[in-house]
């Protein structure tokens, strides 16, 4: 069995797919305990009970459907024209884009691609430092990972169990924490790169609304809905891909019927990448259970660690190097089965570890060897991997100290969270 585990490892260290490994473990540990296999695919099928799941695929749907068509640069232009007259107030514009689109499509790749391509030229041309731009555009395309209706909160939910709708509240607070972080440190650094007043013209900001016409119900009805309790994740879900589908294949005609069949396929990839993990993750999870891991690794912390804080940091420590080495969406069936029984030990709020884990792996997207973010950008801007961390470097390091902020400070996360 010893053998076998070694020979598990070693296979997910040479890039098997993370599935088979998760699946073959579960099927070790039945066989080890005489457990029946076929408990793995039962438990593998019970992903079609799972509340929410529908939530997935139609956001996900719709998020590539936002950035096939014209809405990167309609956004863009409308926030510039709010925004783009204060100091420095091409980089609000950038952060504030750039976590939008995260939230809807759920794919930072997706945002760096779409709307990198229109605000780091935007920014050189208005004077911007380059690797300030490198910095900004690669770091920024995380950030709208806690905000609803985020692929990595909902997934978070169904696998821990915790209700969505309080995950999306309790995103909020922390969410915008970050970003006007990140907007003071951009004001500061390009404090002198100021344009006059007389820029703002009501006359653009007319014209941007009017372009934008229809993109702007989008986040108010499905936001306000979730937000309200008018709608369920799944009904927000439904409705989001419907008018997306509807405006830009009918009213804009941005999109052609005949590239449907083609941007289906492409989110579904994900889609399909996401779901086949987490139904594996489920038979894993409840030989875990069963075997009673997370009560044995409880003993063993325990014994280490005697204090919240300490526990607290100790955790942090772990996501860091986890999100350095490992997907997000990866990380959260594997790891937080395991942590939640711990964390509830020394007192941490299960809505608070929640936005916790999922502020810690935010930052993953940029930590040395592995963030995604870093390899993407340097692949989209042609840079040097190495010019991309250190111009990243500074914007991460204020991302860090806005997760130990939320992380000692639950109140953040807790305040808009009912009883």
């Amino acid at each position: 069995m010893i053998i076998l585990s070694v020979i598990l490892i070693l296979l997910a260290i040479l890039g098997a797919p993370l599935f088979t490994i998760i699946s073959a473990s579960a099927m070790l540990g039945y066989m080890g305990t005489e457990t029946d296999l076929m408990n793995v695919p039962l438990e593998i099928l019970g992903i079609g009970s799972m509340p929410f799941l529908s939530a997935i695929p139609l956001f996900t749907f719709a998020g590539y459907m936002l950035s096939k068509s014209g809405a990167p640069k309609r956004l863009v232009r409308l926030t510039g024209a709010l925004l783009g007259w204060m100091p420095g107030g091409l980089a609000i514009v950038a952060l504030a884009a750039c976590a939008f689109f995260t939230a809807f499509t759920g794919v930072t790749g997706a945002t760096i691609i779409a709307l990198g391509a229109i605000l780091y030229p935007a920014l050189q041309h208005d004077g911007y430092p380059d690797n300030f731009n490198l910095g900004l555009v690669t770091s920024s395309g995380s950030l709208g990972l806690l905000f609803a209706p985020s692929l990595p909160i909902i997934l978070y939910g169904v696998i821990s169990e915790v209700s969505i709708d309080h995950l999306f509240l309790a995103g909020i607070i922390p969410g915008m924490i970050m970003l006007i972080m990140l907007s003071g440190y951009s004001l500061w650094v390009n404090r002198s790169n100021r344009k006059p007043f007389e820029s703002f013209s009501l006359k653009e900001v007319g014209a941007a609304v009017r372009e934008s016409i229809w993109e702007i119900p989008l986040p108010i009805v499905v936001l306000g809905g979730i937000y309200s309790g008018f709608f369920a994740v799944s009904e927000a879900a439904a409705i989001t891909a419907a008018y997306v589908l509807f405006i830009d294949v009918v009213v804009l005609r941005e999109i052609e019927l005949k590239e449907l069949p083609g941007i289906m396929r492409e989110s579904m990839l994900l889609v399909g990448g996401i779901l086949i993990i987490v139904a594996a993750s489920l038979a894993s999870t409840n030989y875990m259970i069963d075997a009673e891991i997370p009560q044995k690794l409880l003993a063993f912390v325990a014994e280490m660690v005697s204090s919240k804080t300490t526990f607290l940091v100790i955790l942090l420590l772990f996501l860091l190097i986890l999100g350095a080495i490992l997907d997000i969406f990866s990380a959260i069936v594997l790891v937080v089965p395991l942590i939640i029984p711990i964390a509830a030990q020394y007192g941490v709020h299960e809505v608070h570890l929640a936005i916790i884990f999922l502020a810690a792996m935010q930052l993953g997207y940029l930590t040395p060897p592995v963030g995604l973010n870093l390899f993407i950008a340097s692949y989209r801007f042609e840079k040097p991997i190495m010019t991309v961390y250190s111009a990243t470097f500074p914007f991460l390091m204020i991302l860090l100290l806005s997760v130990i902020l939320i992380m000692f400070w639950p109140e953040l996360s807790l305040t808009l969270v009912p009883d």
